[in-house]
């Protein structure tokens, strides 16, 4: 008899998701309106066609002059001219000033800014005069031209996903539209006659079908298109159909529970009989049991797939750190862990496990952790209740006053 293989380490099981999942690359793009780009992959990078500033302009309300024109506190120069933001002004000339306003372009022969609060509006023929109160430096609070960015940047790379601030500099460089990959179209469906949905009269024996919801919804929130299979059955033949049914349509199909050797659990000889299947033993908590493979579509391509852990805390953590890991590496993009925060841990947890811990803790007002009660893999409320996890490697204690890893759920969710 084979001695069992040891568990894999999670750094090993990410590893061989990614490279598994390379093969799969969404190569399909469109180009859509930069308005509607929100959360989506970049397919090509954004190039920037001019300087960010166009041209030197002011950060402040206030008198753009020249540094040398105001040798003391208390010089008072011509006001020449006014510059709103989106006017040219005229080349200043020496010994004047000019009124202008935040983000208008310096005109010519300037090389100052006095805010406006250091100036004092007199009374004078055409716009006045202005007294400085401060001596200026050369260059203050102008805004260059190409501080931000300089024309044939790249400002955006491929492969990067689209927050709201990178969609805020792609319009700032002139990109109407973008290049972006297709969002991937993941299939889900949960196995287990004792699954029932909120709305029926729970029977015997029977739990409501929290993960479906959960991981339709983790989905949702990383920009992929997901298709709810529902609940199937626990028959060879629906399973099959099922999975079939899914690979034809569909990128990557995620499953919850049914992946272990019990009689009743036909995920497994289903994968099997419809495509390629490992299985393997992970070294974390929650989270251990994985299964990853393919299924076979009529064409001799395949859709990939993952069996989750039917517990819902255990499929929240594998679906944040595995099938995360597959959907970044089908999109091209880095799918190692976010950087953890280095924090205090203001409990202790001296019961260590030997695999490395996944803690469902939330920060608290002193700056530090405060751990939930049950980290059970069956508690959800401890999902709810906590704002991350803390990473703790295997067989670790952890003491009151321990700075410990802590990786935030809003890093880990929208990847």
């Amino acid at each position: 008899m084979n001695a069992p293989r040891p568990p894999l380490s999670l750094d090993e099981a990410l590893a061989k998701l990614a490279e598994g999942a390379a093969p799969h690359r969404i190569t399909d793009k469109e180009v859509i309106s930069t308005f509607d780009a929100l959360g989506r992959v970049l397919a090509a990078g954004v190039i920037s066609t001019l300087d960010v500033p166009p041209q030197d302009n002011t950060s402040m309300d206030g008198y753009a002059l020249r540094a040398a024109d105001v040798p003391a506190e208390g010089t008072v120069l011509a006001v020449a001219q006014r510059i709103p933001a989106g006017v040219v002004g005229e080349p200043l000339l020496p010994g004047t000033a000019a009124r202008i306003f935040t983000g208008a372009q310096v005109p010519p022969g300037a090389d100052a800014i006095v805010m406006q609060e250091h100036c004092e509006a007199l009374e004078g023929e055409g716009l006045g005069r202005v007294r400085v109160n401060t001596v200026p430096k050369a260059g203050a609070w102008i805004r260059r031209r190409g501080e931000d960015v300089f024309a044939g940047t790249v400002v955006l790379p491929a492969g990067q996903r689209l927050t709201p601030q990178a969609l805020g500099l792609a319009a700032s460089v002139g990109s109407a539209h973008l290049a972006v990959l297709r969002r991937p179209r993941v299939a889900v469906f949960s196995t287990g006659d004792e699954l029932m949905m909120p709305g029926e009269p729970l029977k015997p024996g029977a739990i409501y079908n929290s993960n479906r919801f959960t991981l339709r919804a983790l989905l949702q929130a990383g920009g992929n298109e997901p298709t709810d299979f529902g609940i199937v059955p626990d028959r060879l033949d629906a399973t099959r159909a099922t999975l079939r049914e899914a690979a034809e349509r569909h990128d990557l199909i995620i499953t919850s529970g049914g992946v272990s050797v019990g009689e009743e659990d036909h995920l497994k000889p289903a994968i099997q009989a419809e495509g390629t299947l490992e299985q393997w033993q992970m070294a974390i908590k929650p989270g251990k049991p994985l299964a990853f493979g393919t299924v076979r579509r009529p064409d001799g391509s395949s859709a990939l797939i993952l069996g989750l852990p039917g517990n819902p805390v255990s499929s929240f953590v594998t679906y944040l750190l595995c099938v995360s890991t597959v959907l970044r590496a089908m999109q091209g993009m880095a799918w190692g862990l976010p950087q953890p925060l280095m924090l205090r841990a203001d409990f202790d947890f001296p019961k260590a496990d030997k695999r490395r811990e996944f803690l469902r803790a939330r920060l608290n007002a002193k700056g530090g952790l405060d751990l939930f009660t049950n980290q059970s893999s069956g508690v959800l409320t401890s999902a709810v209740w906590a704002d991350g996890f803390v990473d703790n490697p295997p067989g670790q204690a952890i003491a009151k006053g321990d700075t410990v890893r802590f990786l935030p759920l809003s890093e880990l969710v929208a990847r």
